[in-house]
């Protein structure tokens, strides 16, 4: 039998002699495919070709590989990489990854410490196989630095021949390089693992794991430590891609608007990659390049200037502005805003409102919202931003807002109008139900359950759009649940193991204060911050100035023509009494006004005299409760005491009628009687 070459023989016997006693068992079946590995390698430098000799003995991917350092000219005689960065670069390297570095830390303290006295270190790259940390056995890590296997070591294929950094990088797989399986002789006494490391985004390659030391480490159980660890790094990567995108997303929205919707948008996260654009075709097509998700457009830094920012894009880019978007004081990502004189959609509003289509197959009217007061425009804005950017949307706002017309406005301009638009009330279900209602469950889930699937609301969705309405009322129990479907993106049907992934555009309502909900227990904030990538705050409309005239119009054109009557005119004491109104229903109660005026009204002209008591003479009209046995609207109220007031109003008004009480408020029956219990009202009217 053969011995192994003397340099191999000395490391054997220096630094790995445990692992050389736990494999003598099979040492000498070992050394003779080392043996017939080096006989191969050698024919295959002499005559620079595979035969089928050297098919039998050498497995395919190595085979390959010195195929591809043949062509490529890198020399067999190799000692050490020829390539590595200069000290004074080496902060550049690690400012340029350091995002790879720091998913990788907690797993190199892991394994440090295990890996002294082992023979073996573990290497992180960048996608261009340059070392840029390592850690492991001290003995082993001094030899390394003889052959530049050391930070700023560049172990690319092209540059030092088969190994398992540069052949992972190349293959895009695990692979491992054993002894004289390495191209380059210099380097044919070590043994390699290298795994790549896969981005979230875009699945590309952006670095290699690798464990490496003398040839006699070599276990095959090394392949499995090196793919665990590299898929560590990667959920780390991946955990913080999505902590970054929901940041830049919110602090783009929440940067004051210096753009139109003819602008070309690009967000770049903080590794420069595209994770949002916007009207980029025309910059396709002239040849600036793609701007498709995932796309590298730049190196970022975490402390690059605006100035430097601007020398890194391609000059001939029509850039309009460069904003850095920072959060806790870092700089999260870039927005990229170009001129695009091309582009001719406009989603302004106008003073005569935005229409909504009906949603297709569906026989309802046209909607439209009318609105020219800041608030409003602003959250029109972030409607139709939430629309183009597919992310989570919390809607807030008092009872009778419209806060389901905001959705549908999303809704309507999504890619399709004929996706599933799918409405879920928190409010009317119970705890049973809703877990049913929402995730559907198995045939036989329940003794009393027919023997069929049923759907829940977020598989008809799919596609499309859910509307989870008052979200606000969802047990606490339930909110584990729909937290987990919108991290995992996926559902379980009750009964059933079976993962069944989903893709909807989630949207949720209320009326409720959230945030008050989280610091009273009632709320998970984790959730809320899930559900609300962006918040649209619909202003109430005794907020919203001149608007009031808007929609009084509005509604008068409308409702006339609906029931086929001339247009109310209405005086200026009617006018008066409508702006000192406080308006606790919202627009819903203004549009009811108007609708039984027309109904009712046989007069053309409306007076203040002609407007329900609590609009012409609000002092008069008392409001029962355990507390206070008449209460002013015009003393400084917050949200739920005006809803109280609302709600009791009503329920006055119908005489104890709660049926037609829950309908004129627009809501279930069994939302108000829940509210009637927390307000502590009057339900005998």
């Amino acid at each position: 039998m053969t011995t192994p070459p003397d340099d191999i023989r000395k490391m054997r016997t220096s630094y790995c002699s445990a692992q050389k006693r736990q494999a003598a068992s099979s040492s000498r079946e070992a050394e003779y495919r080392h043996y017939e590995t080096m006989r191969a390698w050698e024919s295959f430098v002499e005559g620079g070709l595979a035969s089928a000799d050297l098919e039998k003995t050498v497995r395919t991917e190595i085979l390959a590989s010195w195929a591809r350092c043949s062509m490529s000219g890198v020399s067999a005689l190799a000692d050490a990489s020829p390539q590595k960065v200069d000290d004074n670069n080496i902060h550049q390297l690690r400012r340029k990854n350091h995002h790879l570095c720091e998913a990788a830390r907690i797993a190199f303290e892991r394994l440090a410490p295990h890996l002294s006295g082992t023979g073996a270190i573990l290497i992180l790259t960048d996608r261009d196989g340059t070392v840029v940390d390592v850690v492991g056995d001290d003995q082993t890590l001094d030899l390394g630095r003889e052959i530049h296997l050391e930070v700023g070591g560049v172990w690319d294929e092209r540059v030092i021949g088969t190994n398992g950094i540069g052949t992972a990088l190349r293959t895009g797989k695990p692979t491992y390089v054993h002894a004289s399986e390495h191209f380059c002789q210099g380097i044919q006494s070590w043994t390699c693992v290298g795994v790549p490391i896969i981005d979230a985004l875009d699945r590309s390659v952006i670095g290699v794991i690798d464990l490496s030391g003398p040839s006699s480490i070599h276990q095959p159980h090394n392949v499995a430590l090196v793919v665990s660890t590299a898929r560590e790094i990667e959920l780390h990567l991946a955990q913080r891609q999505r902590e970054e995108h929901t940041t830049l997303l919110e602090e783009f929205i929440g940067n004051p608007r210096r753009h139109d919707s003819n602008s070309v948008i690009v967000l770049l996260n903080s590794a420069g990659k595209v994770v949002f654009s916007r009207n980029t075709e025309q910059l396709e097509r002239d040849g600036f390049g793609r701007f498709d998700t995932g796309t590298q457009l730049l190196d970022l830094y975490p402390d690059m200037s605006v100035r430097e920012l601007e020398a890194a894009l391609p000059p001939t880019l029509p850039t309009k502005d460069i904003d850095l978007i920072k959060a806790g004081g870092e700089t999260q990502g870039v927005a990229l805003i170009f001129h695009n004189q091309l582009a001719s959609r406009s989603l302004r509003s106008s003073s005569a409102g935005i229409s909504i289509k009906p949603r297709a197959g569906i026989p309802e009217d046209d909607v439209r919202i009318v609105g020219e007061c800041p608030r409003m425009q602003e959250a029109i804005e972030f409607a139709y931003r939430a629309a183009e950017m597919k992310v989570p949307v919390l809607i807030q706002g008092e009872t009778g807002v419209g806060k389901e017309m905001f959705a549908r406005l999303i809704h309507s301009h999504l890619s399709s109008q004929s996706i599933p638009y799918v409405v879920v009330n928190c409010a009317t279900l119970s705890p049973d139900s809703i877990r049913d209602e929402l995730f559907g469950h198995a045939a036989d889930a329940y003794a009393s359950a027919s023997r069929e699937d049923k759907l829940g609301k977020f598989e008809k969705a799919n596609g499309g759009v859910l509307c989870l309405d008052e979200v606000g009322d969802m047990p606490l129990e339930l909110q584990t649940y729909l937290l987990r479907t919108l991290e995992q993106r996926a559902i379980y049907r009750v009964g059933c193991d079976i993962r069944r992934p989903i893709d909807v555009q989630h949207i949720a309502m209320t009326s409720r204060n959230i945030r008050e909900d989280i610091v009273n227990g009632r709320f998970r904030q984790d959730l809320f911050y899930r559900i609300g990538t962006i918040v649209i705050e619909i202003p109430p409309l005794r907020d919203r100035g001149e608007d009031l005239d808007l929609l009084i119009d509005y509604f008068n054109e409308k409702l006339s023509r609906k029931f086929g009557r001339e247009a109310l005119k209405f005086d200026a004491s009617s006018i008066t009494a409508f702006r000192q109104y406080h308006w606790p229903g919202n627009v819903r109660e203004l549009r009811n006004i108007i609708e039984r005026l027309c109904l009712l009204n046989r007069k053309s002209i409306v007076s203040a005299s002609d407007l329900p008591a609590e609009i012409n003479n609000p002092g008069s009209v008392g409001f029962a409760s355990n507390t206070e046995p008449s209460m002013s609207l015009h003393k400084t109220m917050d949200l739920d005491e005006i809803e109280s007031i609302a709600i009791q109003r009503t329920i006055d008004k119908e005489k104890g009628n709660l049926s037609k009480a829950a309908a004129t408020l627009g809501i279930s029956r069994p939302t108000l009687y829940r509210k009637i219990k927390a307000y502590g009202l009057n339900r005998n009217g």
